[in-house]
């Protein structure tokens, strides 16, 4: 079994992890756990055991016919390194051997369907980005028609920026928090669907609109579907994805919503010169891509997770058949899914909507997952990222630009904010969610800070001044796409356990969605009071304060399966915070400063065997990584 580094505590594991609101079981299972064991949970069961467990499984629940794969699939998971060596009727094919071979060397070989479910799912984020920059174009121009266009007057100016933030006020208040009921009854794909229809109507209706009370309630409505879809659709992705690309998968969210951004920029541009109703097409246009997602998501299979969480096993087999290569996999997936469901089950027990959002709050493991998450999706929003997003063009007429220059900086800022996104199809599985956190903010504060400087140049060097202002935000939207761009979704996506994954991505996603209201209804009465430097250096000192709180909160979760999170989340916060503090930072310091290139340092964690393992070793010999790697990995 794995241990935690525990930093030669003499006391021991007990009182270093007991906590408020824990229960026996917590406390016996999880809190207690100071040596954090990532653990395989068919590990030790003898063969003979085994078998009669995966006999009595399949007879349960009804996949009988699937025996003979399931009781393979389960050695896999034991043991997924020696998964050659199995003999007796279980022995695994050629074909089986070169499949989970194929699966180390060849990850991103996926079938068809599961690229297309991913697809779908992520064009519902482009109606969430080109919405943004919808609304960041034409608020240089409703605002005059609505009789609130003088931002020197704050009502105005609250108003402005109410109006703006409305889809975050519908989402954090009312979409987010059904999710978690509508996944119950209706699973992901009807959530999804759901959540498309109040991307278009409202949005259709938001074009017609003669008040800016109008206005408020379209969007609002229109929060409710975005709220719901957010909420959904990195789970459905999560759920879907294998864990070695679950993260870049999962990241397409991002993407899109990079793409949706561009999409509004252009099209922004495109009806900039059509008089008088050019703000009303911004506005409106953003439904269009809510169109296909209502058509094709039925074409995509349900959450094989969501199947098993409402025992419905055959189902999920069907499900995992069109979202794995072969059924090998299918059975070692849905048996060793089903082991760690049955641990859940024991730990949390039955739960409803009320104890699921209490939990978020009392079960340790649950709780550390959600300070992690509220950490992650806070920081999007302190980190300035919105007041380009929403408000772009707003700034850069601040800034000297004129109205049809200054949508051009938008649409640049809205294709370096895509482009830079691909990267992290690569480096989110490769340097993991916590590094690429770590490195970008740093990067996110100068050139953000650099960003509000440039506007003090004066109007004498006005195309200096232009031309600098254009280089920083753009340069901060470069270090924002690959890190903390991707990142807030798929880590809360993966973070929650089954039983509390609905009611914690709607709370995680809340969270993110209730600071961008605060975000966007302030940001035009700071940019009155403080001017664009001022506001600017403000969400730079921002940028400080999230690295901080990630340094110190967010433990690394890549290339885990959703399972294994239990117990990456058994590590108290004291625990994890005095090792980073303690023994990470003094060793980065050692090598990176004074360049002790021989400075070592002892990992937080050690792997035991487990099924993902299969992702990092071959099937013909197993593959420990060195202390070193799994050094880098838990910093």
């Amino acid at each position: 079994m794995a241990e935690v580094y525990t930093h030669s505590d003499p006391k021991g594991g007990h009182d270093a992890t007991m906590e408020k609101g824990v229960t026996y079981t917590e406390e016996q299972e999880y809190t207690q756990n100071l040596q954090a064991k990532i653990r395989n949970p068919l590990k030790g069961i003898p063969r003979e055991q085994l078998m009669n467990d995966v006999e009595s499984f399949a007879s349960r629940h009804g996949l009988l016919e699937h025996t003979l794969l399931l009781k393979k699939g389960a050695l896999i998971a034991q043991n997924p390194a020696e998964a050659h060596n199995i003999d007796g009727d279980e022995k695994l094919t050629s074909h089986e051997l070169n499949i989970l071979e194929r699966e180390v060397t060849h990850k991103w070989h996926m079938p068809t369907r599961l690229f297309i479910t991913i697809a779908t799912c992520s064009i519902g984020a482009a109606v969430q980005g080109w919405d943004q920059t919808g609304s960041n174009g034409a608020t240089i121009f409703w605002p005059d028609v609505y009789g609130i266009g003088d931002q020197t007057i704050t009502r105005n100016a609250i108003l402005v920026g109410l109006i703006n933030a409305a889809p975050y006020i519908g989402s954090a208040f009312i979409g987010c928090w059904l999710s978690d009921p509508i996944n119950n009854h209706f699973g992901r794909r009807g959530v999804i669907f759901f959540a498309a229809h109040f991307c278009i109507w409202p949005v259709i209706g938001s074009a017609f609109c003669h008040t800016w009370e109008q206005q408020l309630a379209c969007r609002l409505l229109m929060g409710i579907g975005m709220g719901a879809k957010a909420s959904t659709v990195p789970i459905y992705a999560a759920e879907n994805a294998p864990a070695s690309i679950r993260g870049a998968l999962v990241m397409s969210w991002q993407m899109w919503t990079a793409f949706g951004i561009l999409l509004g920029s252009a099209f922004n541009l495109a009806v900039y010169h059509v008089k008088d109703i050019n703000w009303r097409l911004m506005l409106g246009a953003p439904f269009i891509p809510a169109i296909p997602l209502v058509a094709l998501i039925y074409f995509c299979p349900e959450s094989p997770r969501w199947y098993m969480k409402k025992g419905r096993y055959a189902d999920a087999w069907k499900s995992l058949m069109v979202l794995r290569n072969d059924p090998i996999q299918v059975a070692r997936d849905i048996y060793y899914i089903s082991a760690q469901l049955e641990i859940e089950k024991e730990l949390i027990g039955k739960t409803n909507y009320v104890t699921r959002f209490t939990q978020l709050f009392t079960v340790p493991r649950i709780r550390r997952a959600n300070l992690a998450a509220f950490t992650v999706m806070i920081a999007q929003q302190m980190c300035g990222i919105n007041i380009i997003a929403f408000y772009s063009t707003t700034v850069f007429v601040n800034a000297g630009f004129t109205q049809f220059r200054a949508l051009i900086g938008s649409f640049g800022f809205g294709l370096v904010n895509w482009l830079f996104a691909f990267p992290a199809f690569w480096t989110i599985d490769t340097f993991g969610r916590r590094s690429l956190l770590l490195f970008t903010f740093p990067q996110m504060f100068w050139t953000l800070l650099a960003a509000g400087l440039c506007t003090l140049i004066s109007d004498s060097h006005e195309t200096a001044r232009t031309g600098l202002v254009s280089l920083f935000v753009f340069l901060f939207g470069a270090f924002y796409s690959p890190g903390e761009g991707p990142v807030p979704f798929t880590y809360s996506a993966e973070v929650y356990p089954l039983s509390h994954r609905e009611t914690g991505m709607g709370f995680a996603v809340a969270t993110c969605l209730f600071w961008a209201a605060v975000l966007g209804t302030s940001f035009p009465f700071l940019l009155e009071r403080l001017q664009t430097v001022g506001a600017f250096g403000l969400y730079a000192g921002f940028n400080v304060v999230a690295f901080i709180m990630i340094f110190l909160w967010v433990p690394e979760t890549m290339q885990r399966t959703l399972e294994e999170l239990d117990y990456v989340f058994a590590v108290p916060v004291r625990t994890f915070m005095k090792y980073q503090l303690t023994v990470a930072l003094p060793w980065w310091f050692k090598k990176y400063v004074f360049f002790q290139w021989s400075a070592t340092k002892p990992p937080l964690y050690q792997f035991d065997a487990v099924a993902s393992d299969l992702r990092r070793a071959s099937i013909h010999q197993a593959t420990v990584p060195s202390s070193d790697d799994e050094s880098k990995r838990a910093y």
